[in-house]
């Protein structure tokens, strides 16, 4: 399975560098997959596509202003920290700028010297440095202080309102992008959901370098995923199992909500409780064995996203997908529109 296996051309113009206001008014693409038929709607008509008995998988993590800008303090050189993953109470792992100026060893200093960190040392898989805060105060207060919101680099313009790289549901922070899927819902909208008879379960993913770190191997499945934090609680487990005992659907919003599942999920699709680092890896071939549905956006070519949908729908039916989805125009990646795979 090679890489370039999964490119598709896009104009640059489809890229949405902006929000839809409201929320639920982007464009839904529905595949269904026993057909082959493909609809256009609106968001807000997802619940049209949703039974009653349903579960609906969404991820509550949070975004944090996980981007750093300041200096090396020996040489006064800017540098770039975005934080990663949190190993313990000061130390991070973290993608550095510029790398090579950023060996163990160095420190570089925020705000003035209100926060700075030492690299501690590289790690090899991704490139990236784990280095060790020291600051006066609440850690998470600096860095709500200091700290930008860290928007994919193919978004050049400014995000006026911080809120809407975060879905409506956040509550536990530690993500470094958003899972994008879950920003087209409004709090209005999960309401009628619910009142359908739809229950929604919470779980959790902490979105890392492995959600969009880019396949450089010629061969896909040589690609290594960097490991995340993920949970499912023992109450979110009992109720997808006794929904998928009584003949309903488990529909996961987003490709966190798909990889956290599947991690725990056993070979007949039962899940299990449990908090764990993942590193799990989907593409066509391997089986998907808890989820039956999936909302997602329209992904970068050659990523392990678009993979991960492959996963769901055959190689050849996502590039025809997508095709079609360039076509009528529709807006990609991560403020972009939507598709539902049923």
């Amino acid at each position: 399975m090679k890489t370039s296996d999964f490119n598709y051309d896009l104009p640059e113009s489809l890229i949405a560098q902006t929000p839809v206001e409201p929320r639920d008014h982007s464009r839904l693409l529905v595949y269904h997959r026993s057909t082959g038929e493909i609809e256009h709607r609106h968001f807000h008509d997802i619940i049209d596509y949703l039974h009653p008995g349903d579960a609906l998988v969404i991820n509550e993590t949070r975004v944090i202003p996980a981007r750093l800008l300041g200096v090396k303090e020996d040489t006064g050189v800017p540098v770039e920290v975005l934080l990663l993953r949190r190993r313990n109470t000061t130390d991070w792992e973290t993608l550095v700028r510029p790398g090579r100026r950023l060996r163990p060893g160095a420190v570089c200093s925020f705000g003035g010297g209100l926060l700075r960190c030492e690299i501690l040392e590289n790690v090899e898989d991704s490139g990236g440095r784990v280095v060790r805060f020291s600051y006066n105060g609440v850690f998470e207060e600096i860095l709500d202080r200091l700290g930008e919101m860290p928007l994919p680099p193919y978004i050049h313009e400014k995000l006026q309102d911080t809120g809407r790289y975060q879905t409506v549901y956040a509550k536990q922070d530690g993500s470094a992008a958003a899972p994008t899927a879950g920003l087209h819902f409004t709090p209005e909208l999960l309401d009628r959901i619910h009142a359908k008879g739809i229950i929604i379960v919470p779980i959790l993913l902490h979105v890392g370098l492995g959600t969009f770190r880019p396949v450089k191997e010629e061969n896909a499945e040589n690609h290594v995923m960097h490991s995340e934090y993920c949970q499912v609680t023992e109450e979110a487990a009992e109720t997808l199992n006794r929904i998928r005992r009584s003949g309903g659907r488990i529909v996961c919003v987003g490709t966190t909500s798909v990889r956290t599942l599947e991690t725990v999920a056993a070979d007949d699709g039962t899940v299990h409780p449990g908090a764990r680092d993942t590193s799990i890896f989907i593409y066509p071939g391997v089986k998907i064995k808890a989820v039956d549905a999936l909302i997602t956006n329209f992904h970068l070519p050659q990523s392990t996203l678009l993979m991960l949908v492959s996963a769901f729908m055959g190689r050849e039916e996502a590039l025809r997908v997508y095709r079609v989805a360039v076509e009528e125009k529709y807006r990609f990646f991560s403020f972009g529109d939507a598709m539902f795979i049923e």
